[in-house]
């Protein structure tokens, strides 16, 4: 597969799987516009990304708890190109801690705001350049928090509520945005490997039945949805947790 013809938009890309996603893609040729909360973040995996050969890569300074910093970037991006073809909303906060009293007030307000608020927003300033696509996808990473019953991860609640929150947005989203030719993607993976991509360990961290979800696959079921032809619309991916 080839993303020659695509230009892709990803949150949160200074770090983790965003990371990720921003190197793989632009290795299939994919123009990418990544962004972090610094941009010096951003900054840091566009040179990795333009070392490797890729000239086609953009890096903006994005904080998704704050509604101006989501609007210039999608303004700045605007600015380079008249379409995006996906937006993949990978940003929000992680908190860690089974305990609701172990977080502060503040920290609370950043995980829902970030994962909730921030990811409405991206969608909403970015789906005027999605609508000017032949072939718009919106990619957001959940969470296996976000299904209902899920208690196996050690996140706190607020990223609970955050992931919840999403997971009740992209599914309105996906039934009202599918008239105007929008696919709405969304991935609910539990904790999950991720291997550096530049490193040897991209190539030997184990793949087998009773390992963990890795990096890998992720990336390939977000290449397979956005691959296919546009009468197929995958709606959502859920993963077995070992």
């Amino acid at each position: 597969m080839r993303f020659d013809d695509h230009r892709v938009v990803i949150t949160a890309a200074g770090r983790d799987f965003g990371r990720t996603l921003a190197i793989r893609l632009a290795d299939l040729g994919a123009e990418v516009f990544l962004s972090a909360r610094t941009l010096a973040a951003a900054e840091r995996v566009r040179d990795e990304i333009r070392a490797r050969g890729h000239q086609r890569v953009h890096a903006f300074g994005c904080d998704l708890t704050d509604p101006a910093s989501i609007r210039g970037f999608a303004a700045e991006v605007g600015r380079r190109t008249d379409h995006v073809d996906v937006l993949i909303n990978n940003g929000s906060r992680y908190l860690e801690g089974q305990d609701l009293l172990s977080a502060s007030d503040e920290d609370v307000l950043d995980t829902i705001a970030s994962g909730a608020t921030g990811t409405v927003l991206t969608v909403k300033n970015f789906l005027p350049l999605l609508l000017n696509s032949d072939k718009p996808d919106v990619v957001t990473m959940v969470s296996a928090c976000g299904t209902a019953g899920h208690h196996r991860s050690d996140a706190h609640d607020a990223f609970y509520a955050a992931k919840s929150a999403q997971a009740g947005f992209v599914d309105i989203l996906s039934k009202r945005l599918r008239p105007r030719g929008v696919r709405v993607i969304s991935l609910y993976p539990p904790d999950f490997d991720n291997p550096d991509p530049l490193a040897e360990e991209w190539e030997t961290t184990p793949r087998g039945a009773e390992d963990a979800l890795t990096a890998q696959s992720l990336v390939q079921c977000v290449l397979f949805a956005v691959a296919q032809p546009r009468d197929c619309f995958i709606k959502a991916f859920h993963f077995e947790q070992v």
